[in-house]
């Protein structure tokens, strides 16, 4: 079994998944740095995937690790509308002989590192894992055409990856489209969303539990927390369509990754001193059917854990109330969570309702 002892075999390993010619760069990787082919405007996003606090090696395999690390910033640039073009990796990386302990399932993720950090036999030291984590990354990478320019690699006591994406502006008839961002809703606006909600949280409870079996019975939750789809071209088209209706900006947009119920008070600026609200209006039949089934089977409240849940990567923004239809025939899958409203306590079904969902430090 071929083991890695050198940054020279990972070097390899990634040239061997990642052209290193690229249309997004003038020069590639090899040098101290790589010279890009940007627009004049760019968005930009970096996140953090570490071993322990994001993922576990005993549920996530190499390639759902090497997708997910790549897909959550994507989904930041789709919630900016942006195209994305190219990223940067660091990459921590654990000894192969470390002596792991086990985290506890019943802690959530958060935890130590994972003493089952193998593919069908083949542990992290190995050419075969990092073949697998490499090749997870890439596929998403060549689905979007972007860029691997560089980055840089470390001995670390676990596994870490960290991305930093950056993308330019979407192009429509008119020329370059505007980025989106948070903070621009107004009393009396439409809150809507594309994209499933609170099914990755389930995804994660039914994986602590049960591990890979939970694909069973709960697939599309699963692939939801270990496969999540940057939702890149919706938000474009939202750019889009935005950038055709002029004036101020008044589409307000960001993706779902800690939860409804923290990450809403975000969009409409609560945390900035806006003075808004949201007040939701959600069925417990808006609810994924795989959402109810687990939160039956276990004794909780469907609705609550879909609010909660983070990490979906839907994509939920506000806008005017006139500009839904049109952009209903833009997207059809657009569904309306409830609307803006003024003032600091933020309803959910006529009862008041806490921002609470996923922190790092919580």
């Amino acid at each position: 079994m071929s083991r890695f002892t050198s940054e020279a075999a990972f070097l390899a390993c990634i040239d061997r998944h990642f052209p290193n010619e690229h249309p997004h760069m003038v020069r590639g990787r090899g040098d101290d740095c790589a010279v890009l082919a940007c627009p004049e405007r760019m968005s930009l996003s970096s996140d953090l995937f570490l071993e322990g606090i994001h993922f576990r090696c005993s549920y996530f395999s190499p390639a759902d690790i090497g997708y997910k690390s790549l897909a959550v910033n994507l989904s930041d640039l789709a919630a900016s509308g942006a195209v994305p073009l190219g990223f940067s990796l660091g990459l921590m990386v654990p000894p192969a002989d470390r002596e792991e302990a086990s985290a506890d399932p019943a802690e959530g993720v958060v935890g130590g590192a994972d003493a089952q950090c193998v593919l069908n036999g083949a542990p992290m030291g190995t050419e075969a894992y990092w073949d697998a984590f490499f090749e997870g990354m890439a596929e998403l990478a060549r689905e979007h055409g972007v860029a691997l320019t560089g980055g840089d690699l470390s001995k670390a006591p676990v596994l870490g990856v960290s991305v930093s994406v950056w993308g330019g502006p979407a192009a429509s008839e008119q020329g370059s489209v505007p980025f989106l961002h948070r903070s621009v809703a107004k009393a009396g606006d439409v809150v809507f969303i594309t994209g499933d909600f609170g099914l990755a949280r389930i995804g994660l409870m039914a994986l602590e539990s049960m591990g890979r079996d939970a694909e069973n019975l709960y697939p599309r939750a699963v692939r939801a927390h270990l496969r999540p789809v940057p939702r890149v071209a919706d938000g474009q088209a939202i750019a889009r369509y935005a950038a055709v209706q002029g004036g101020e900006p008044r589409m307000g947009l960001m993706d779902l990754s800690d939860g409804l119920a923290r990450d809403l008070p975000r969009l409409v600026g609560t945390d900035k001193g806006s003075q808004l609200c949201v007040e939701l209006e959600i069925p417990e039949e808006a609810v994924h059917e795989e959402i109810a089934t687990y939160c039956l089977a276990n004794d909780l409240h469907a609705l609550e854990q879909a609010t909660l849940g983070g990490e979906d990567y839907a994509l939920v923004g506000t806008c005017p109330p006139e500009w839904l239809e049109g952009l209903r025939t833009v997207l059809p899958g657009v569904r309306v969570l409830g609307h803006v409203a003024k003032g600091d306590v933020h309803m959910l079904n006529g009862m008041p309702w806490e921002p609470c969902g996923f922190d790092h430090f919580a």
